[in-house]
């Protein structure tokens, strides 16, 4: 063998080894300092767990499992649910990831009359079918403490995929926090029920209060109050009217720490016990939370009522006389609730009656994110109008819709200062824990809503009598509204921060853009030829119906006529002339599919011809480049080895 065969020999033997320790390496290197670390190129970073999350991952003090039970085979039969399965499995895995083994997740498929069935049915996973043979379908998370603590999501709904995030780490929280969260609750309306002193007669407790109970540890508090206790994790003010100024600074510094509320304010408040049955001439029913919402950086005047033209409910306000539209008992449709907040995401409709309006204010340094919000046929009415209202139908008189929408619910998040720069007012007893804020130690979290009434029983539940049990039959979300809002307070700092993500499933956009321009473009066409083929047909039947041959034999005729050549000349014209404008009729509903076939003719060409072909061009040129430079090398070697053996 030649020597400088061999030499290229050893050079590449030597290469060899050196990319084989070069990977073993890296391998090293990435299992010692790199595990865990992953690189998210997608748009809307779909695997990149949000700040929050991560915080919570970290400070998990137990270890956790969590069961994915998500059966494959039935999810291979509905396209939309087997991609998400996809999704829900695989942030499942960036989770573990970055948990450091704090959390092992169990991937089960269940089987039918199978244990991991059983298991699912014992965690309450819900089973939904999906065809006639009895094949179910299950998509459902549990997951499982030290201490035999459970958590469970029964079904993960593909339509609630922007908060998969959400709900995941507020399971993890659950399992973390086994405690119900305190629930501070201060409402000048009696909503617990009790006797009712106007009426002499039992009164029952308000639907939405007696849930709260359920759900949470729920603290009455009293207008008295001097201080919040510093383990009320939400404070909740229904109506707070005319509050001591010693309990307005006890709500002032309890927001300054760090505290969570959830605040309904009325400009007319239709439940206030003052305020029953007729309102009253110089009666107030208005609550404002003055000086705070100021100092919070919202602005609120009890002097206003939302009216809406759109979404005005229709109601009886007689037994005797026919509903009518009330522009000011609003019915909030899903286009007006925000669907990228989890308070309100996947609800349809919230009620309200006389509801204030939110605005924020300019300068004020905080978030002020609206969750409700009116139509666009939506203007202020001014609350002397209802001080005497008996026909709702005279709020449309002058009334103009300003074409803004106005905010009714907001979510109010940032630093603040306190309403009292001059100090805790008097007679206000020195405190005898930490000492007084002059601005938030931790950001404000805030949910606030310009109505009261919206709590109520009658503006969202129907009760019905079921053998004797009184049941109600809830036909709005009030209700959901609240407890979404108490569940994502009532969570730690991380979980409110986990907002909802962008979709995974992403639409074809520029389709749907091509899509509708055809639309526009064609669609003023296909009305003139349609109408054409309208008249045409309309012509062709009078003409048909004067034939007195076998033609008109299924149509009842007054005489049997024969047409005249001239006649059946127009006949068969008439009929030439439907088939020419059917044919152009469907030659305008191909076009508009054209420019999205053209597409995808385009995007064929692109990934089957154009990208390989770059692709290869790039390589070539490479190659060439590299011939090119060893050539020069190569002479010079072999001119060397020439004059070495000369």
């Amino acid at each position: 063998m030649s020597r400088p065969t061999w030499r290229r020999l050893t050079m590449g033997g030597g290469a060899l080894i050196a990319l084989g320790v070069l990977f073993i390496g890296l391998t090293v290197i990435d299992n010692q300092w790199l595990r865990g670390a992953r690189l998210d190129l997608t748009e809307h970073r779909l695997y990149t767990v949000t700040p929050g999350t991560r915080h919570i991952l970290a400070t998990l003090s137990e270890p956790l499992n969590l069961y994915l039970f998500y059966s494959e085979r039935a999810a291979a039969q509905l396209p939309v649910v087997r991609i998400y399965g996809q999704r829900v499995r695989e942030f499942l895995q960036e989770v573990s990831a970055r948990s450091k083994g704090r959390i092992v997740l169990h991937v089960i498929d269940p089987q039918p009359f199978s244990e991991d069935e059983d298991r699912a049915a014992e965690f309450g996973i819900r089973a939904l079918p999906v065809d006639n043979s009895g094949t179910s379908l299950y998509l459902g998370l549990a997951g499982t403490n030290s201490t035999d603590g459970r958590a469970v999501i029964d079904f993960l709904d593909p339509s609630k995929e922007p908060f998969l995030e959400y709900d995941v780490a507020k399971l993890l929280v659950e399992l973390t926090q086994p405690n119900k969260p305190v629930v501070g609750w201060l409402s000048s309306i009696p909503m617990s029920g009790g006797l009712d002193p106007v009426s002499g007669q039992e009164r029952p407790a308000w639907l939405v209060y007696t849930q709260a109970q359920q759900l949470f540890t729920v603290r009455s508090l009293s207008p008295t109050m001097t201080q919040v206790d510093p383990d009320v994790d939400v404070l909740v003010l229904v109506h707070p009217k005319d509050l001591p100024p010693a309990a307005t600074y006890a709500i002032d510094q309890y927001a300054l720490r760090g505290g969570r509320l959830l605040v309904f304010i009325d400009p007319i408040a239709e439940q206030d016990a003052a305020g029953r049955g007729a309102m009253l001439p110089g009666a107030s029913h208005a609550s404002s939370l003055q000086p705070l919402l100021s100092a919070w950086g919202v602005s609120f005047d009890p002097g206003e009522v939302l009216g809406d033209l759109e979404q005005g409910l229709t109601v009886r306000v007689r037994q005797d006389e026919p509903p009518e539209r009330h522009i000011a008992i609003v019915g909030f449709g899903a286009r007006s609730l925000s669907q990228g907040d989890v308070i309100t995401s996947g609800l349809t409709q919230i009620t309200m009656d006389t509801a204030g309006i939110l605005r924020p204010n300019k300068d004020s340094g905080v978030r002020f994110e609206p969750l409700i919000r009116s139509s666009t046929h939506a203007a202020p009415i001014p609350a002397q109008r209802f001080s005497q209202l008996t026909d709702p139908a005279t709020l449309r008189e002058g009334f103009k819709a300003t074409g803004e929408t106005y905010t009714v619910a907001a979510r109010v998040t940032g630093t603040v200062k306190t309403a009292f720069p001059n100090g805790p007012p008097a007679g206000t007893p020195a405190a005898a824990g930490p000492a007084p804020l002059a601005s938030s130690s931790k950001p404000l979290n805030l949910v606030v809503v310009a109505d009261a009434d919206m709590l109520s029983d009658f503006l969202w539940v129907r009760w019905q009598n079921f053998l004797g049990q009184r049941t109600a039959s809830a036909w709005a979300n009030n209700g959901d509204f609240v407890w979404n809002a108490l569940d994502n307070l009532a969570g730690s700092s991380d979980l409110i921060s986990v907002r909802g993500r962008a979709s995974f499933l992403r639409p074809f956009e520029r389709v749907d853009a091509l899509r509708a321009a055809a639309e526009d473009r064609l669609l003023a066409k296909q009305k003139e030829l349609e109408q054409q083929l309208t008249q045409t047909e309309q012509k062709l039947d009078a003409l048909q119906a004067n034939r007195g041959d076998s033609v008109s034999t299924s149509r009842p005729t007054q005489a049997q006529t024969i047409l005249t050549a001239d006649q059946e000349r127009e006949l068969q014209r008439f009929q030439q002339e439907r088939l020419r404008i059917r044919r152009e009729l469907r030659d305008v509903k191909l076009g508009l599919d054209r420019d999205i076939q053209a597409l995808a003719t385009r995007l064929k060409v692109i990934d089957i011809v154009l990208a390989p072909a770059a692709f290869a061009l790039v390589a070539l040129l490479i190659a060439v480049a590299a011939r090119r430079r060893r050539r020069p090398a190569a002479a010079a070697s072999a001119a060397s080895l020439g004059a070495t053996s000369g």
